[in-house]
């Protein structure tokens, strides 16, 4: 199954701007419609741990007290330009846009985008701010 074309009708990997041989890093989320999109675009592909100067990581989350510790480390891997994409599930309780966001603030990244990555689930982006690139 590849991954679903949302509203937009755009690919997901256009809507988080994974361009082809992109260096990208996925931390907890194994979903193999998701890995098998990233592994027809890119061959530089880790999971489980982040690669050096990531250009894309995708990290899942699912509860508000997970944020802080999923983010902090994960500016000193990426390339300079380059995105965090926080996937969190859509309407869960334990986890809203404005939890990212606070901790996106906490680890001195600033938010950008959100997509729908699936019908149950929901990305934010957090990048580096422009001044400290």
């Amino acid at each position: 199954m590849s991954s679903p074309d949302l509203y937009s009708g755009r690919p997901l990997l256009d809507k988080l701007a994974v361009k082809p041989g992109a260096r990208v890093s996925v931390l907890g989320f194994d979903e193999p419609w998701f890995l098998g999109d990233l592994s027809s675009r890119t061959d530089d592909l880790s999971t489980g741990a982040v690669a050096p100067d990531s250009d894309v990581i995708v990290v899942w989350v699912d509860h508000r007290d997970d944020l802080d510790d999923a983010l902090r480390p994960l500016e000193s891997k990426l390339a300079r330009n380059g995105a965090i994409w926080v996937f969190r599930p859509k309407g869960y309780p334990d986890i809203k846009d404005t939890d990212v966001i606070d901790a996106g603030k906490r680890a001195r990244l600033v938010d950008n985008k959100i997509a729908s990555i699936s019908p149950t689930i929901s990305g934010m982006r957090l990048v580096i701010p422009v001044a400290r690139r």
